[in-house]
């Protein structure tokens, strides 16, 4: 893969002029850059090296009031070319872009002592000491130094030597295929519409595919590319690309948005950050300080929230909660960087650990063991890093192109993670389809959920042999995902926890059991229906009888019905099991000699009933399924009663 370099330095001192001396590509192209003879936006150059190499370069501008581009162009990319000018040595802005830098990752680079040409040798040994001791404790500590001048090409060559050797030794492995494209620069071409230009950070594109403006998810799809001034078909990851979207209008899109493939990136309003407050800052970062917040080639306002202090004291490091005034989009071991308002200096970067924010609260009873752990992801490994945001996603679950986001790891790789993990009992997929995972400890605090709402549930209604599968989920599933709720009760069925019964749930001890009081109500009323036989008394008739009100008495004639041992045969009318029995034998014996049945035969078989009986008892038979009605007469169905 392509390796990028930035450019770093205070303004002035020849960053711009050095590039236009390796890649013969100015990277002032504005007419306000050329007239005040300073670089106000990113400039983008590559540069063919010794050997075949080719290098792609960032030129950041160097002014205090530029910073938020400087930071916007420095991230993404492999290595810094810290520029300082042998007649003026170390500024200010040479500080602060070293110590952004650092903040954002970046670990190797080299140093230009540019305008040689402009000092002699006594003045150039003692800036080349002066340099090397400023780099002292740095990530640039002794870092080769090439005095150069764009001027005369003295020290040209070797330097691109040097660069060939780096864009060898550096040429990054990307972690992951997830693919992202900050825009840092948005145009108009004629003929084709809109432009936007990047670092690729990770995954590849190509020309066709739909693609997302995130956060605000405006979508597009890709017209054309071009990599390194030239068309291409696809485009990959840690190459400078520009890409012509489709549908979208120039005045639609910010730099600072990313570019990505829809439904892969999860914009939030907060940010689990590892934040380290510089040693040379003035003063500490207190809590819910307001601040300019850097993250790719986006700026926002953000406040700053701490879980165990109120206060990041200077060369101190703690996990923070950054809340944003708008939606940002990121992933997992991201680079940012804070500056305050006054003065607007750089104070503090991190590393990005949780880019969709946990909902920590300090009444959790786990909220330090929580803190912690957020605080220790960037050193973890990678099952300790996948095992963790499925634990900390706790009941929600977490599905795997979030799970891409929160690991930043390649799709293979957090595949085979999940599996190893899952082989040991750490994690368990619930949903197949959307490859959701829940934690073990989750899972189990579930199981022992719905148990117990099982339980409760049988304490309250022990007249009913369970609760329907709906209930269940209204009750204790509430809020949780279907899938979930229906992974953790299949699986307490598999291990004999619950028993299922149809649409009903119980647990496998339950069995329906009467009060002392209700059980002789049970006798009473089974009692009176048996003797009273096939015209037994209207219910209202049956609750005076027994001094009961209808609310009392519901319990226990319920589970008679439910039981079968009185039958409703219309409202207010029960007839005992037995009964019903005897007149569908006789029923069925009619048809042995007749071909139909009505009222008159009807009132014949069962001994005389009155028609209070008699209609009530044949639309029962039908509905039952033991006779159909044909106008107004009966005929025997081929079905047998239920």
């Amino acid at each position: 893969m392509p390796v990028i370099m930035g450019t770093a330095g205070h303004i002035d001192h020849g960053k711009t002029s050095l590039v236009r001396a390796l890649t013969g590509i100015d990277c002032d192209r504005l007419d306000e850059e050329k007239r005040r003879g300073i670089t106000i936006e990113l400039g983008f150059a590559f540069c063919d090296l010794p050997g075949g190499g080719r290098l792609g370069v960032v030129d950041v501008p160097g002014h205090e009031k530029f910073v938020r581009n400087m930071v916007a162009g420095a991230s993404g990319v492999d290595f810094v070319m810290l520029v300082i000018a042998a007649d003026e040595g170390v500024m200010p802005q040479t500080r602060e872009h070293l110590e952004i830098c650092s903040l954002l990752g970046i670990r190797h680079g080299l140093v230009a002592l540019t305008k040689v040409d402009m000092v002699d040798a006594d003045w150039l040994e003692l800036a080349q000491d002066d340099v090397a001791g400023f780099l002292a404790g740095t990530f640039l500590e002794g870092a080769p130094i090439f005095p150069v001048s764009a001027v005369t090409g003295q020290g040209l060559d070797t330097l691109r030597e040097h660069l060939a050797t780096l864009e060898r030794e550096l040429r990054p492995e990307r972690r992951t295929d997830l693919f992202r494209l900050p825009v840092d620069r948005v145009f108009t071409m004629r003929g084709h519409g809109t432009v936007v230009t990047g670092t690729m950070i990770s995954g590849s594109l190509k020309v066709g595919d739909d693609v997302v403006l995130y956060p605000e998810g405006r979508t597009s799809k890709v017209r054309g590319l071009q990599s390194h001034g030239g068309p291409v078909d696809k485009a990959l990851a840690g190459r400078r690309t520009a890409v012509n979207l489709q549908g979208v209008d120039v005045v639609e899109v910010q730099r600072g948005e990313v570019l990505a493939l829809p439904g892969t990136l999860f914009p939030a309003q907060r940010w689990d950050v590892r934040l380290a407050c510089l040693s040379s800052a003035a003063r500490p970062l207190r809590n819910r300080t307001e601040v300019h917040f850097h993250h790719g080639a986006r700026e926002v306002l953000a406040r700053l929230h701490f879980h165990d202090r109120d206060r990041l004291n200077p060369g101190e490091t703690a996990l923070c909660q950054v809340r944003f005034t708008e939606p940002m989009v990121g992933v997992f071991g991201d680079r940012c960087v804070v500056r305050t308002f006054s003065p607007l200096r750089t104070v503090a970067g991190g590393v990005v650990v949780n880019p969709t924010g946990h909902d920590l609260r300090r009444r959790d009873p786990h909220f330090a063991d929580k803190v912690a752990l957020l605080a220790s992801l960037p050193e973890a490994t990678e099952e300790e890093l996948v095992q963790a945001h499925v634990d900390l996603s706790d009941n929600a679950g977490a599905g795997f192109v979030r799970l891409s986001v929160l690991t930043d790891l390649e799709s293979k790789r957090l595949e085979k993670v999940l599996q190893a993990l899952g082989a040991r009992g750490r994690l368990f997929c619930f949903d197949r389809e959307e490859r959701a995972y829940v934690g073990a400890d989750a899972l189990q605090a579930l199981s022992a959920g719905c148990l117990d709402h099982a339980g409760a549930f049988h304490a309250k209604e022990p007249l009913k042999p369970g609760m329907a599968r709906g209930v269940l989920a209204s009750g204790w599933g509430r809020g949780l995902h279907p899938r979930l709720i229906h992974f953790v009760v299949e699986r307490l069925i598999k291990q004999g926890a619950l028993v299922a019964e149809g649409d009903v749930l119980r647990l496998p001890g339950h069995k329906v059991s009467l009060a002392s009081d209700q059980e002789g109500l049970r006798g009473k009323l089974l009692a009176i229906y048996s003797e009273a036989g096939m015209t037994p008394p209207n219910l209202k008739d049956v609750l005076e009888t027994l001094s009961l009100e209808q609310k009392e008495a519901a319990p226990v004639l319920k589970l008679l019905h439910d039981g079968g041992e009185l039958v409703r045969v219309k409202d207010g009318l029960l007839f005992h099991r037995s009964a019903l029995d005897e007149l569908k034998g006789r029923v069925a014996r009619w048809f042995d000699d007749h071909d139909d049945l009505d009222p008159s035969g009807f009132k014949e078989l069962s001994g005389g009933l009155s028609r209070k009986y008699i209609i009530p008892l044949l639309e029962y038979f039908d509905r039952e399924r033991v006779t159909i009605r044909v106008g107004d007469k009966r005929q025997l169905r081929g079905a047998k009663a239920g």
